[in-house]
């Protein structure tokens, strides 16, 4: 990925959208994000952008209602709402990369120090010092810079949730995070620090991360994530969130509402089985356990991992104002 300098902007869509064909019965730039003045260009009337068929991302900038609004749909209607010098950044930017961070109703871009800020309804733009890069043709904070950015605007959990998915998507690694946040200085630096010391790889789910970060918080050992076991062949056979080999201790979060299928159902007691045959002891955490009585899952926690023989080390109190619960 490197930088570049974007296009200049059409006064149409595309060039000459109805050239393309229809899309919905309308042509097919709408399904990308486009300003008023260029629809009403194209010939859709006004009270067809008004209406429940299209949806405005922006003020001004709209798509057809049938599209999927992504982060780089996002960025792409910040694209068309403010001057070429501005680019995607901070919790846009993460969702650009795929990453995961809580819902907004603001999209968030940046500009260069000294540049106009040119303000928006439900769009925040920043002054930035940030070289963007290109991404699937938009103009993006590096997903480095965009955890560094973040940490102004997230809770320690949430930043270490973003991490975990940046690292999943394989678009930094925990090193690579560890080394830019030691060198960040400024607003946010000392959180970024701190959460990039707690990045992982091989998490699958930000409630993985939760998890995880509730253990830590309380005192409880981290333990190994992402164990994997191999047959002779080297074809993986099962996988546990993670665990404490040397005691064959297992925590997994367990997301499943309920079971769809008869095969995932008897896959699942198989599976479970074959732990068992091998004397794993698997603590199953769901939903509830992390947000409503995290008091009772460390407490739960801390008893059976004394019962398997792990040490659990002096108890701390840091989790209570990251995971409230609803006791």
């Amino acid at each position: 990925m490197t930088s570049s300098t974007r296009p200049a902007k059409s006064s149409s869509p595309e060039g000459t959208p109805r050239a393309r064909g229809p899309y919905f019965g309308w042509p097919v730039f709408v399904q990308k994000p486009f300003t008023y003045r260029q629809g009403i260009a194209a010939g859709i009337p006004a009270r067809a952008l008004r209406s429940v068929e299209f949806r405005q991302v922006l003020w001004g900038v709209y798509v057809h209602a049938r599209v999927k609004i992504d982060g780089l749909m996002e960025a792409r209607a910040i694209d068309c709402a403010l001057p070429d010098h501005a680019f995607a950044s901070h919790l846009t930017a993460a969702r650009v990369w795929g990453a995961v961070v809580p819902h907004t109703s603001h999209l968030h871009a940046s500009v260069p120090r000294g540049r106009v800020r040119s303000s928006r309804a439900n769009l925040v733009v920043h002054s930035s010092v940030r070289e963007p890069v290109t991404f699937r043709g938009i103009r993006v904070t590096s997903a480095v810079d965009t955890f560094l950015d973040c940490a102004r605007l997230l809770d320690l959990v949430d930043l270490v949730v973003l991490g975990d998915s940046l690292v999943k998507k394989k678009r930094t690694t925990p090193a690579d995070l560890v080394a830019a946040c030691e060198a960040a200085s400024g607003r946010g630096a000392r959180r970024a620090r701190e959460a990039a010391a707690l990045v992982r790889a091989g998490v699958d789910s930000g409630m993985e991360t939760r998890a995880r970060l509730l253990r830590v918080l309380a005192g409880l050992p981290e333990l190994e994530t992402d164990i994997r076991f191999y047959d002779d062949e080297g074809n993986l056979l099962r996988r546990l969130d993670a665990g404490d080999r040397s005691t064959r201790t297992a925590v997994e979060y367990d997301g499943r509402q309920h079971i769809d299928r008869q095969e995932s159902w008897e896959a699942d007691i198989e599976r479970r089985e074959e732990f068992e045959d091998e004397e794993w002891r698997i603590v199953s955490l769901v939903s509830k356990d992390i947000f409503v009585t995290p008091g009772k899952t460390v407490e739960r926690l801390r008893r059976i991992f004394r019962k398997r023989g792990i040490s659990v080390g002096s108890p701390r109190d840091d989790w209570c104002r990251h995971f409230p619960g609803r006791d």
